[in-house]
């Protein structure tokens, strides 16, 4: 196997299959959102998500040596890992079951679609979202489209954009506070 690929996630898992605690501390701050984004996809709660996040490193830890450069990117199998450990999770809780209360059944066969109120909320969030956007640069927003909605990781962007990564992680965490303050205001 290369000691270097074309892929830096790649060569930091091929450093940790080799025990190398630098390269494992040098890949959380690159690859820890993209993960928690898909753990909180799944899982639903953000406590359970870091719970599970931090499993998933040790995982990583333990099964880097079985990581193959040459099947896939680093990424990739980093967000198999952490998808597989959420749907174990998810398998793993108990089942809900009813205690017999009639309102809680009622609730079990309640229309779950989002009613008229909850849909006119969600469409004034939309927009809301949408004007936010519209206040950053536009290579800012379309970096943090392609980061969190495409799911682009920070190295595609700054190729895509022509920006040093580091640049990239800039913009995109300048762009996240721009728009949480935007929408909450």
């Amino acid at each position: 196997m290369p000691a270097e690929t074309d892929d830096p996630i790649a060569d930091l898992l091929i450093r940790i299959a080799r025990q190398d605690r630098e390269a494992f501390r040098a890949i959380y701050p690159v690859t820890s959102a993209k993960l928690m984004g898909v753990l909180l996809r799944i899982l639903g709660t953000r406590a359970e998500a870091e719970d599970a996040l931090q499993e998933v490193y040790t995982r990583v830890w333990l099964r880097a040596g079985r990581y193959d450069a040459s099947k896939g990117r680093g990424m990739t199998w980093l967000i198999a890992i952490a998808r597989n450990h959420a749907i174990d999770r998810l398998r793993a809780r108990p089942p809900q079951t009813s205690s017999g209360d009639d309102a809680e059944a009622l609730d079990q066969l309640s229309d779950p679609r989002p009613g008229v109120l909850e849909g006119l909320v969600a469409q004034g969030e939309a927009r809301r979202i949408v004007d936010c956007f519209g206040e950053l640069e536009p290579d800012r927003a379309a970096s943090v489209q392609g980061a969190y909605l495409d799911g682009l990781s920070y190295e595609d962007l700054a190729r895509r954009f022509g920006v040093p990564l580091n640049t990239m992680r800039t913009w995109l965490r300048r762009s996240l506070v721009k728009l949480r303050e935007c929408m909450e205001s």
